[in-house]
């Protein structure tokens, strides 16, 4: 077996290990919902579809709004209830996109996407999960706005946890779209493959969405068959990561690989090929003498490479 690596200490997987209490059993309480959006301790993510509107700040900005502030920017949508931190109740409030992108000609705004922010560091940590919730329930609430049965336009209640369609009583709820994402591994060697939306120098992890009526171990094995052509065997749950672009749960996993001959599907890959463990941690340290990356430390393909690299796979 090969020496661990010093990688140093592990990084925070971004939009992670929330410190929202969702309080659900508060969302159909209209009476109490009007209080906490008074309430002086609550506060707002405000959203304008891809963008995220903070207050300019240093080194880090600030994206918490009281609900004054955030109606006073004008071109509100929907605002949805979060839930708590230490007891204040948080908001995401939806504006329209033109409003964001007007905001960041403004003195005293600062907005970016999440991704950015994220990788960035131009937020404190804890506040990118409640950031993650609020952004991918208001994406659900924007194309969501009629009714998929009768085509009515829908109404949205429970604190924007659900929109009700009044012509033909269907309720409608949020969805996540289960996403597997996999490093098959065979032996001191792992398999990485390169997206066309990738920058240049970037390989991860493969990955695909779970079909309906399809297993995440399943879900692994087709895909890593579809697009690199490889054959897997025994598969190990490592974690999960929720990633709002725009809904999608990333189920993490290794698969041990059972055929080693490549062929790569060039409609989903621009290439796949298989890595030693010398040329992955040079990869993850960045000195690989090609110039060749892994993803940020902030998403989750970059924990599932280390985790194997670090020795914490088994399939036994």
């Amino acid at each position: 077996m090969s020496p661990r690596p010093d990688l140093g200490p592990k990084p925070t997987l971004g939009y992670s290990d929330s410190r929202i209490a969702r309080a659900a059993e508060r969302r159909s309480d209209e009476a109490a919902l009007r209080n906490f959006a008074t309430d002086p301790l609550s506060r707002a993510y405000v959203i304008g579809g891809e963008r995220i509107v903070m207050k300019q700040g240093s080194p880090v900005s600030d994206p918490l709004f009281t609900l004054a502030q955030a109606h006073a920017l004008e071109g509100a949508t929907e605002t949805v209830f979060l839930g708590f931190i230490d007891g204040a109740a948080r908001f995401g409030f939806g504006v329209m996109p033109a409003t964001a992108e007007a905001l960041k000609t403004r003195d005293g705004f600062h907005v970016s996407d999440l991704r950015s922010i994220a990788v960035q560091g131009l937020v404190a940590p804890d506040h990118l999960p409640p950031i993650a919730q609020a952004k991918a329930v208001l994406h659900w609430h924007a194309r969501h706005r009629f009714c998929p049965n009768c085509g009515a336009a829908t109404q949205p209640v429970d604190g924007g946890w659900r929109r009700d369609c009044p012509q033909c009583q269907a309720q409608h709820f949020p969805r996540t779209d289960p996403v597997v994402i996999m490093l098959a591994v065979d032996g001191e060697r792992c398999l990485l493959g390169r997206s066309p939306r990738f920058v240049p120098t970037m390989w991860s992890c493969l990955a695909g969405f779970v079909e309906p009526g399809e297993s995440i171990e399943d879900a692994v094995h087709r895909e890593t068959r579809e697009e690199a052509g490889i054959a897997c065997g025994r598969v190990s749950y490592f974690r999960s990561q929720p990633w709002p672009f725009p809904t999608s749960l990333m189920i993490g996993c290794h698969t041990q690989a059972l055929t080693r001959d490549i062929v790569v599907d060039r409609d989903e890959l621009e290439d796949a090929r298989w890595f030693d463990k010398d040329e992955v941690i040079a990869m993850l340290q960045r000195r690989h003498p090609q110039g060749l990356t892994t993803p940020p430390p902030m998403a989750i393909a970059y924990h599932i490479i280390r985790a194997w690299l670090e020795g914490e796979v088994s399939f036994d």
